[in-house]
């Protein structure tokens, strides 16, 4: 089975509540139409009611009429969100004057609804910069217990079936924090352990990537990796993960072998944890022009309910995936 099939088909077995701030922009409604169709999640639109049921009758969207479409500006939990968020932001000053306007934002609206245990998770981002997508969310979600920094994971399928798990591998960070330090970087790497489990189904075998394999090079660079490793391994000693190692010697079994013979890891990792932003970024995008894998994200990590940013050139099909990916998010939750 696909991966994208078996993640939409986990989606439709939980029936989480999506929300999709941008509920009158094009795609965003023609993917809503579709999700409803194939029952990956309940649809939250948020916009003007009138100018929605419009454009769904204009392009013959017969299921839009299953969502649940709000008014930011006009509807009955209005006060309770904002008294919400005065809470949430009362040592900022924030004013009730202010607090009205920001919750009349769809963006805000739909963290605020996420808060307030009214829906289960959000997708954004067609027609929104991700600085504004994410910044509701840091104020109002914020991170997990235990979690400082946001990252992104993309889920790599590669063609050649004998690396990873038949294929299928997790990249992280490729899209978000550039330089972590030792801590934030085995935060991620335990963030991404979990996004490989609930997305992907993966049981993670986690490799901490360096240009060095055991000491095989010095500088502060392998001390940062060697360091987080340590971290991962006190904080979750039945996480199978190993560092620092080269990427040959994380995937290839052969060197692995080679390389670092004692390792449970070496050859056989399937979450690959890159030391910054620089090399994660320059990494999924290689293999996927060089090896012709597809890749799935980026997926937003580290958040206390599931946020995802969508580039603002997807197509229909990228949101209905991502739909389907943060419902997985939200039932692994």
């Amino acid at each position: 089975m696909e991966l994208m099939e078996s993640i939409r088909l986990n989606a439709k077995k939980h029936s989480k509540r999506i929300v999709l701030p941008e509920g009158a922009e094009e795609r965003t409604v023609k993917a809503a139409n579709l999700i409803i169709k194939e029952s990956l999640a309940e649809i939250i639109l948020l916009g003007d009611k009138k100018e929605i049921e419009t454009l769904a009758d204009k392009w013959e969207l017969s299921n839009i009429s299953k969502a649940m479409i709000i008014d930011p500006k006009n509807h009955t939990k209005k006060d309770v969100y904002t008294d919400l968020l005065l809470e949430i932001r009362k040592h900022k000053g924030l004013s009730r004057e202010l607090a009205i306007k920001l919750v009349e934002d769809p963006l805000y609206l739909a963290t605020l609804m996420i808060k307030n245990g009214d829906a289960d998770g959000e997708v954004a981002g067609a027609m929104n910069a991700t600085g504004d997508v994410l910044r509701p969310a840091f104020q109002i979600i914020k991170t997990l217990p235990g979690i400082s920094v946001v990252s992104g994971a993309f889920i790599m399928i590669i063609p050649d079936k004998s690396f990873g798990d038949n294929g299928i591998l997790v990249f992280a960070d490729c899209a978000v924090h550039p330089t972590p330090s030792a801590r934030e970087l085995a935060q991620i790497a335990v963030a991404t352990a979990k996004t490989a489990n609930a997305i992907a189904g993966l049981e993670p075998r986690v490799a901490m990537l360096s240009f060095s394999t055991k000491g095989s090079a010095k500088s502060p660079e392998v001390t940062k990796v060697q360091e987080a490793t340590r971290i991962v391994m006190e904080m979750y000693p039945d996480l199978l993960i190993d560092g620092e190692l080269q990427a040959d010697a994380a995937i290839i079994e052969k060197i692995g072998k080679s390389k670092a013979p004692d390792s449970k890891i070496a050859g056989k990792a399937n979450v690959l944890v890159f030391p910054n932003l620089e090399s994660g970024n320059i990494a999924y995008k290689l293999v996927q022009r060089l090896a012709h894998a597809e890749a799935i994200g980026p997926v937003l990590q580290g958040m206390a309910a599931p946020i995802n940013d969508l580039s603002r050139g997807c197509s229909i099909d990228d949101i209905v995936n991502l739909v389907a990916i943060t419902a997985n998010q939200a039932a692994a939750m």
